[in-house]
């Protein structure tokens, strides 16, 4: 298994756009990363196995509508998650609100609305 510091986990391509711009982000300081695309809605064991695989020291979780991936990623460790909402309906208010209304006890982060640039901030 490859080691990296960063896994980006996207709940559909569709939200490839915003993985892209998490991506350039990484290159550019030299993380090693990965980028997974699984729903939790569709495949609730995949993305458990996925996160309890994973040797990363932080996940970025890039979701849309209900996005309920960051949070889901959050029950499952207990490293650093970065909440990347997505405007795929209500300009992104739904999945900005899903992530950082998260209830007591599960630590995740967030950014704006498709703004995966700025989750390299919060990680330094």
């Amino acid at each position: 298994m490859l080691k990296i510091d960063v896994l980006i986990i996207a709940g559909s391509k569709s939200d490839e756009e915003i993985v892209k711009k998490a991506e350039k982000i990484l290159n550019e300081n030299q993380i090693l990363y990965g980028v997974e695309y699984c729903s939790f809605h569709r495949e609730p064991e995949r993305l458990i196995k996925i996160v309890k695989d994973s040797n990363a020291k932080i996940f970025i979780a890039v979701a849309g509508l209900s996005a309920a991936l960051p949070g889901a990623v959050a029950a499952f460790t207990d490293k650093v998650v970065i909440g990347v909402p997505v405007s795929a309906k209500l300009n992104g208010l739904d999945a900005l609100l899903s992530i950082v209304q998260m209830p007591k006890g599960v630590p995740v982060a967030c950014v704006g609305i498709d703004n995966a640039e700025k989750m390299l901030h919060i990680w330094q």
